[in-house]
């Protein structure tokens, strides 16, 4: 196949949406597959994977650089020509990549993966949240197919009257997060670094330090005896959270990558997500790939991922100083065969979910959308014959009773 990938984020910016991308070029090149991406100017390298990076005009938006709709992106899909266009995350570029798409004819698969209404409620613009959902769906009903992370996510789109829905989630790197990592002699060394004692419990957060997060959640665990918080990220809301968490145990580990993010995963006996706003939650299957019980709030995407009591908790976001937090931690921090038997069920949970089971997942759906497409082509020239063959009978008829 040839897929042309037109995507609201790429290198060298690093989140959920870059990530992905990147995971669906992986696959692609291990299956020998063509492609292309197309992105906001943001230095870029020129190729991924062997495949032609495409940069086309930005503006920025709070340090964030935003694809704008212009006549690059069409030249492009024309030069490639390609058998689907998968769009990611999909707002201003992705609306004009779905456009040029249909009209050449060619199927379009959009991944919806950020809560954009939730960023209209979190900044105090609730008067633009309906307005938000109206461009989700003018975008998204223009694909042939969209696919969400999670159950929580198709709902809200079912209620945006949003057509065309399947679930599709995301990887896992089963290899590079791995509870064996836990008996290496780096993490031994880094668990020295970070704990005051041997017995002491690490609680990690893993991710963005930004407002959607609401890693401020931490200062519930204020008091528990014998833990030591690890934070691992940076972002716009760390003042914010060092003042939340002031003089609590707290070690800033700032941002890791590689190697070092899976041993920092191996470092920690609990995972604790805090945000409520996640279409995914892919720290949550990171963190039961490398063998950890997660406690993460009982909203978006964590609903999927944790069996409530089996590979950790889902606590109530709503409860008052986040008092079900604290006490789901508690559990775990006193419990040393409760977090055992948790991360064993964790790891479990994500066996069959690794990249490229995934991956090939979402080749079927190319493939259906492009037999889809292509079967639909078929119909209308069928109709388009028999409309011909229609009016040559009718003429016919009319010279024979001229004639007559």
């Amino acid at each position: 196949m040839r897929v042309a990938i037109v995507t609201e984020s790429f290198l060298p910016t690093i989140n959920g949406v870059t990530n992905s991308v990147c995971k669906v070029l992986d696959h692609l090149s291990l299956r020998g597959h063509d492609a292309i991406v197309i992105c906001p100017t943001a230095g870029a390298p020129k190729r991924y994977k062997g495949f032609r990076v495409h940069e086309v005009p930005t503006i920025t938006y709070r340090q964030f650089p935003v694809g704008v709709p212009n006549t690059r992106v069409q030249r492009l899909l024309d030069d490639f020509a390609p058998d689907i266009v998968h769009v990611a995350s999909p707002m201003f570029l992705g609306a004009e990549a779905i456009a040029a798409a249909k009209r050449r004819g060619i199927g379009t698969v959009a991944i919806f993966q950020t809560d954009v209404a939730g960023y209209t409620r979190r900044n105090n613009l609730a008067a633009m949240e309906g307005v938000a959902w109206q461009v989700i769906r003018w975008i998204h009903n223009g694909a042939d197919l969209n696919l969400a992370p999670s159950s929580s996510s198709i709902a809200d789109l079912q209620r945006a009257r949003v057509g065309n829905l399947k679930l599709w989630g995301r990887g896992v790197d089963l290899e590079s997060y791995h509870p064996r990592h836990r008996q290496t002699d780096t993490v031994a060394r880094l668990r020295q670094r970070i704990t005051n004692s041997p017995d002491e419990v690490v609680i990690g957060y893993v991710g963005r330090v930004a407002p959607e997060k609401q890693v401020e959640r931490l200062a519930a665990l204020r008091g528990i005896p014998n833990i030591k918080i690890v934070i691992v990220g940076d972002g716009p809301s760390m003042d914010s959270v060092k003042k939340a968490l002031k003089g609590m145990p707290v070690h800033y580990a700032g941002k890791l990558s590689g190697k070092d993010l899976s041993y920092a995963y191996a470092s920690f006996d609990v995972f604790v997500h805090t945000g409520t706003e996640e279409t995914f939650g892919q720290t949550i299957q990171e963190a039961h790939a490398a063998g950890l019980p997660v406690v993460a709030p009982y909203a978006g995407g964590p609903i999927d991922l944790i069996g409530h009591g089996e590979d950790g908790y889902l606590f109530d976001p709503f409860s008052e100083c986040d008092a079900h937090l604290r006490r789901c931690v508690e559990h775990l921090v006193a419990n040393a065969d409760a977090r055992a038997r948790m991360g064993e069920a964790g790891r479990r949970r994500v066996l069959d979910r690794s990249w490229e089971s995934v991956c090939d997942e979402l080749l079927g759906h190319y493939g259906d959308v492009i037999t889809k497409r292509r079967g639909g082509e078929a119909r209308e020239r069928a109709l388009s014959l028999t409309a011909d063959d229609d009016a040559l009978i009718e003429s016919e008829q009319v010279l024979e009773n001229g004639v007559g």
